[in-house]
């Protein structure tokens, strides 16, 4: 694509098309000059491409595609290799399916471990977060994949995102929200960098142009895009002159109406404009280059199995007395939990993957023919006690050697577009813990949470295996993992405070 030319023979009309969505995962085509559209999705723990108009919050069904660890659990393995694996992975599945673009991976830092996204950023440490970043970004890229890091920046908060206004000084600005960003960046050029809902110092992000410009750009060298978080611009033609290059999704109509009449009034000049268009065409022209050449092999039983290395390799061992763990398969074993059937596995909101495949724990230790006795012990569909539940869960401990439990936080307390209100476990979860541990000292918690969690019941368990969000081939590694097939060499990404008010921003957030 002559992209010089390309800007000499679009229309006004056409170039204001060009910097908006032309629905909520296209940009917007123009047939006469033979510029295509291509097409973004939700990641970054795998893809969550919709066939249909689709939606930005998580809510319609997508495609199947593998559910590979989120951000959280992968941390945990400080495995750069690991990453451009998973990175990899995904752009072989993303070309597969014809998308362009994967939204990820998500960099920000974790302020509060109440922050309801935590499970899909990396860290509270920006170097660990930069390094894994860029290895997922050189991963998807290799496959002819754009990455989109977001969100650009010091978006550390769910709740009220769309008008938070992040005061940050400049040193804590640059050593700690900007850095993660300034490595994978620099290290790795994301085809595109995603701008952020919440206000910087006063200003919106995607309105910025310090962040956008000056040192996104003028600093750090991105030859990239910039593109909006959906439904992120205020004002279009503030967006355009600070260096956004395109809105998401489509508004229908509104900000081509303001950016015309701008362009009208003088409050946008058409030379500014075109430093937007050009990128889109740059980015329109890379993204249809990489199409047109050989596609990747995609072989999503090898990815299955990569999801499951993963998960194995990010699992952290918290506690392991008396050497309870690793079990033996003639030991009497009580599994006790819902979550041995119906595991928590990934996080709810935007990047939520319908997987090619589940596995759960049960079906793993019926595969592999280990006796067990298993009760569920709570419903994942309440927080209350059920004390039928809890007493059966209790005579299953009491005739085991080991008791085994499945708990952590169920899907309604970590998603995007809230933050939690504590760190406790849901109390249906916390009263077996407690209540097993008092009828069996031999008591192995697997916990399942994408974010840190409070444990009163630490010193009443023999064991604890944090395995974060495994994804879909989660509950294979936790079972290697138990028996010993697999060593727990994960390492936290991130403090677990004893309670909230241990941690520096309690007060604040």
């Amino acid at each position: 694509m002559d992209i010089k030319r390309l800007l000499e023979s679009l229309t006004r009309e056409e170039k204001i098309a060009l910097v908006s969505g032309s629905d909520q995962w296209h940009t917007a085509p123009i047939p006469r000059l033979g510029i295509p559209a291509i097409m973004m999705a939700d990641g970054p723990h795998g893809l969550r491409k919709q066939e249909s108009a689709g939606d930005n919050l998580g809510i319609g069904q997508s495609v199947p595609a593998t559910c590979f660890p989120p951000a959280a659990t992968c941390a945990n393995s400080w495995d750069r290799e690991l990453l451009a694996a998973m990175g990899r992975a995904i752009g072989a599945e993303a070309r597969h399916s014809g998308v362009s673009i994967v939204l990820g991976p998500g960099v920000n830092i974790k302020r509060s471990p109440l922050c309801g996204r935590n499970f899909e950023y990396f860290s509270e440490d920006p170097y660990l977060a930069g390094q894994l970043a860029a290895a997922w970004i050189k991963g998807l890229q290799s496959q002819g994949v754009g990455a989109c890091i977001k969100h650009f920046a010091a978006n550390s908060q769910e709740k009220w995102r769309m008008v938070n206004d992040s005061l940050v000084d400049e040193r804590a600005l640059r050593e700690i929200y900007l850095a993660a960003f300034e490595y994978a960046v620099k290290e790795a050029q994301p085809w595109t960098v995603m701008g952020a809902y919440n206000k910087v110092n006063g200003t919106y992000a995607c309105e910025n142009k310090r962040l956008l410009d000056t040192i996104l750009r003028g600093e750090w060298g991105f030859q990239g895009a910039v593109i909006s978080d959906w439904g992120a611009v205020n004002d279009p033609t503030l967006s355009v002159k600070a260096g956004l290059d395109l809105e998401m999704p489509s508004s229908h109509g509104i900000s081509a109406a303001k950016i015309r009449q701008d362009l009208s009034t003088g409050r946008l000049n058409e030379r500014t404009l075109n430093k937007s268009v050009g990128r889109v065409l740059e980015l329109v022209a890379k993204a249809r280059a990489k199409a047109a050449a050989e596609k990747p092999d995609c072989d999503y039983t090898a990815h299955h199995a990569l999801a499951g290395r993963i998960a194995a390799e990010s699992a952290v061992l918290l506690k392991n007395t008396g050497g309870v763990l690793p079990l033996r398969t003639e030991q009497r074993i009580a599994v006790l939990g819902e979550f041995a059937k119906k595991p928590r596995y990934q996080g709810a909101g935007s990047s939520l993957v319908n997987p090619t495949r589940l596995d759960t724990v049960l079906a793993v230790l019926d595969q592999a023919e280990v006796e067990y006795q298993f009760a569920p012990g709570y419903s994942v569909e309440t927080d209350e006690l059920d004390e039928g539940l809890l007493a059966e869960a209790c005579r299953a401990a009491q005739e085991a050697d080991v008791a085994v439990v499945f708990a952590g936080l169920t899907p309604q307390y970590e998603s995007e577009g809230y933050d939690r209100q504590h760190l406790d476990l849901p109390p249906n979860h916390k009263a077996l813990i407690e209540r097993v541990a008092a009828v069996n000292p031999n008591v192995v918690v697997v916990l399942s949470a994408g974010a840190p969690v409070t444990m009163p019941w630490l010193g009443q368990v023999a064991a604890v295996l944090h395995t974060y969000l495994g994804g879909q081939a989660g509950a294979q590694a936790a079972v290697d993992l138990l028996f010993g097939k697999v060593n727990p060499c994960g390492k936290l990404a991130e403090t677990y405070p004893v309670r909230l008010e241990d941690h520096p921003v309690h007060e604040f957030f």
